[in-house]
């Protein structure tokens, strides 16, 4: 990294002047932390009391020999609390925030996963807190918009754009600039401004460290190649952030959507389609037209729409550490099936793309060869949009027959 959070020619923080002393504070306090050894010491023990960490390795030995390659094993972060990798940016973040002297916090989200571990963490540390979500992942992730309004948290729905995820950003800094003086944005992912890229991979590299670790004991090896699904990027740079220094290959898997050759996708990296840009404070890949507004994306997952990626990302893509593939929608119901009925998981449907490329490549690898991929999630959120993709009558029967009861009172 470069100064000012360059990595490579990405990143930067292209931000407003009004905002410039609240992201000094921010970057200063980020910087005390990480040179703070008590900080990591508070981090970890705090995820250890409250987010089942260290979080388990799985091996998957009825999928191995399913497919007769590799052996597979699953780094669960679905057992975080909350249900996902999330938790450990938010709760490092409320540290911060508690050391900055603030007592509000917004947050945007699209799965609803960062959403809900937003308001879980303002709950635990007595923030007030506001989410923002699109429209569109409103109405696909109802059940994680009941638990955060439950937790205490406000949640704004986004109307304007295509009510996604980067609408729900510039929202969350529209409310920043107006409440920057008591209010923090812990934004989910490892884009943005700097430091938040940055602080966010930190954060969520405790996910790695563990990960080399237990991959060691359990293998006696290190893994041959990592998968991690990307939207933004934090839970792939968590877990890639472990085997840097190592020689194991690092896989990223974005959005296919419809097919790489539609325009209803959001791969960025994979792809041909994402040029260079500067938008929501950073300069990565986006997909833009050539005017540089920003085009609509597609998934079957809620969490990997989102119209750009890391800077960390982009540069690792450009210097050739991290290849990148894509999983089309089809491909991710057809992997979450299968590691449903083979081992028991239930991964969301953005960590499944993880799994469909680890699946394709694992019959090509040896019996001595191990795999490692990253369950960021777990599918419990994506109930109504798995259901409609299995196209299962049962529930189909049982959601009618709920808005009939609730249209009779």
């Amino acid at each position: 990294m470069t100064d000012r959070g360059y990595f490579g020619e990405f990143g930067g923080s292209f931000i407003p002047e009004i905002l410039v002393a609240t992201f000094e504070e921010l970057v200063q306090a980020y910087e005390d932390a990480r040179s703070d050894p008590s900080f990591w010491s508070q981090f970890v023990s705090l995820m250890g009391s409250y987010s089942c960490r260290p979080t388990p390795l799985t091996y998957a030995e009825n999928l191995t020999k399913h497919f007769g390659g590799a052996r597979i094993f699953v780094k669960r972060e679905d057992l975080n609390h909350t249900g996902a990798h999330k938790v450990n940016n938010v709760m490092g973040q409320g540290l911060l925030v508690q050391r900055m002297g603030k007592g509000r916090v917004i947050a945007e989200t699209g799965a609803g996963q960062h959403g809900v571990a937003t308001a879980t963490m303002a709950a635990k540390f007595g923030f007030s807190c506001t989410v923002y979500m699109g429209e569109v992942d409103v109405e696909r992730q109802r059940p994680n918009v009941f638990w955060m309004e439950r937790l205490g948290a406000e949640v704004v729905t986004v109307k304007e754009g295509t009510r996604i995820l980067k609408d729900a950003i510039n929202e969350a800094f529209r409310d920043w600039v107006t409440n920057m003086d008591d209010t923090h944005y812990v934004l989910g992912t490892a884009c943005g401004p700097h430091p938040f890229p940055e602080m966010v991979s930190w954060l969520q590299s405790i996910i790695g460290q563990e990960a080399r670790v237990q991959v060691l004991e359990a293998s006696g090896r290190l893994p041959t190649r990592v998968y991690a699904c990307v939207g933004g990027g934090s839970n792939a740079m968590g877990l890639f952030g472990g085997f840097f220094d190592d020689d194991v290959e690092l896989v990223g898997v974005e959005a296919g959507g419809r097919g790489l050759d539609s325009s209803a996708h959001a791969s960025r990296l994979a792809s041909a389609d994402a040029t260079r840009g500067v938008a929501q404070g950073y300069k990565t890949f986006f997909l833009q037209d050539r005017d540089g507004q920003m085009r609509e994306t597609h998934s079957v997952a809620a969490g990997l729409d989102y119209v750009g990626v890391s800077p960390i990302l982009a540069n690792l893509r450009e210097t050739g550490r991290v290849r990148f593939e894509a999983a089309t929608d089809a491909e991710v119901v057809e992997a979450l099936a299968l590691t449903m009925r083979k081992e028991g998981l239930i991964p969301a449907l953005e960590s499944a793309h993880a799994f469909v490329q680890a699946f394709k490549e694992a019959p090509e690898l040896s019996s001595d060869d191990v795999i490692l991929i990253n369950q960021s999630g777990r599918g419990d959120k994506d109930i109504f949009t798995i259901a409609d993709a299995f196209d299962d009558p049962g529930w189909k029967a049982f959601i009618c027959e709920k808005a009939r009861h609730y249209d009779a009172r």
